[in-house]
């Protein structure tokens, strides 16, 4: 059985770090805890893990965030992934920061990743893995806000539920969306 992991996020140094970047920032964390490095591959930054038998193709698309439903179409038709089998980890302002929500579909909630995602598959039903950036800006301050950075004490909450979220990954693998869903939604995630 293939997944197809997706990390949303905006390629270049100056988008490292970002709030905006959490999903690259999750699946640099699990690429790492899984031995495995990302290459330069059409529409985006391809790693291949495994997990009990299943092989994760991990994704960090290099469309920027607008187009991200270009890179996630390309890679399922590659790999032969069913929209079932498909994961994508994206920033949330409407969540605490370090917070984590699974859900199995769903609006884009304004993300624009999401919006182009969905319009490019032609469905919203598949599953998403939303981090809490956040949302402490001012009027007109929400693109300064996202492309920022966490402070020190967000950072502490960020890092620990990274690693929450990888666990979030393998779970949804092999244990599937419902069961997944039921352990980590439940626990109320994030600070």
């Amino acid at each position: 059985m293939k997944y197809l992991i997706v990390g949303l996020g905006n390629i270049g140094q100056e988008y490292e770090g970002t709030r905006h970047n959490i999903g690259f920032t999750v699946l640099d964390a699990f690429a790492k805890a899984s031995n495995t490095v990302f290459a330069d591959r059409r529409y985006g930054f391809v790693a291949e893990a495994s997990c009990r038998g299943r092989k994760l193709i991990l994704l960090k698309p290099s469309t920027y965030m607008n187009l991200s439903g270009n890179a996630v179409r390309y890679w399922m038709q590659a790999e032969k992934i069913p929209l079932e089998n498909i994961l994508v980890i994206v920033d949330d302002l409407a969540l605490p920061v370090g917070a984590l929500r699974l859900k199995g579909q769903g609006s884009d909630g304004g993300h624009n990743g999401l919006k182009h995602i969905a319009n490019t598959l032609g469905s919203t039903n598949y599953a998403r893995l939303r981090f809490g950036i956040g949302n402490d800006f001012g009027k007109g301050q929400q693109v300064d806000f996202v492309l920022g950075t966490f402070d020190s004490e967000e950072q502490k909450s960020v890092d620990a539920q990274t690693e929450t979220a990888c666990e979030i990954i393998k779970s949804f693998c092999f244990a599937g969306l419902a069961r997944t869903m039921n352990q980590y939604n439940k626990k109320g995630l994030g600070k």
